[in-house]
């Protein structure tokens, strides 16, 4: 099952009018290497938000989401989207360990990863889970997450 186009229960309060960028299409950027701004992501229409999110994540559908954005925010007053590394061999890419990140954030919480859970969970999952416990986001969802992907002991 492709999960590219999956929005999350926890991102629910602002997922509905997409006024915020949905995990799954964060991590297309992320493979893409482009820092799209919140600003940016205002700037595009609802059918353009949608069509960001239904966006296919295999190689060649990648290299034309590169582009297109690369197109589509050129003109926009916050300047072409930025450019970043692509991600590659991250650590929500990785099913074997969770990272020292998420393990950090789950303490301060309160939270304790079962084990062997880490990399039975699936690539987008992961992503959340990893952009969820960056020092500096808002924790408030990291809890609803584990949660929902069936964490919680």
């Amino acid at each position: 099952m492709g999960r590219h186009d999956h929005c999350f229960g926890f991102e629910a309060d602002f997922v509905g009018d997409l006024r915020c960028i949905p995990m799954a299409v964060r991590r297309k950027l992320d493979l893409v290497g482009v820092k799209l701004k919140l600003s940016h992501w205002g700037d595009l229409s609802d059918q353009e938000r949608q069509r960001l999110l239904a966006w296919p994540d295999d190689p060649d559908a990648l290299a034309e989401l590169d582009h297109w954005l690369g197109q589509r925010t050129a003109g926009m007053a916050a300047g072409a989207a930025g450019r970043l590394e692509p991600a590659c061999g991250a650590p929500w890419q990785q099913g074997e360990a969770p990272p020292e990140v998420l393990l950090t954030s789950c303490q301060q919480l309160g939270l304790r990863l079962p084990a062997n859970t880490w990399g039975e969970l699936d690539e987008l999952q992961r992503f959340a889970l990893v952009k969820l416990s960056h020092p500096g986001h808002e924790h408030r969802n990291l809890p609803r997450a584990f949660a929902e992907f069936g964490l919680l002991a």
